[in-house]
């Protein structure tokens, strides 16, 4: 039982570190437009904030 327990527990720790390794690559702000095919689908990576700006003042 001990055995397992220790697998367990070394389990959760490599889980936990991968969660964390994952969280801060997803909060790279240079990394985001190769995760996020979203924002390549819709066309707005090239464009400047203004550009941004104006198309949410427009729709309204």
């Amino acid at each position: 039982m001990k055995r397992l327990d220790r697998i367990l527990i070394k389990l959760i720790v490599i889980q936990f570190i991968i969660l964390i390794c994952a969280q801060i690559l997803v909060q790279q702000n240079n990394i985001q437009p190769y995760l996020s095919r979203v924002v390549q689908y819709e066309g707005v990576n090239k464009i400047t904030i203004t550009e941004w700006l104006e198309t949410f003042s427009q729709s309204e």
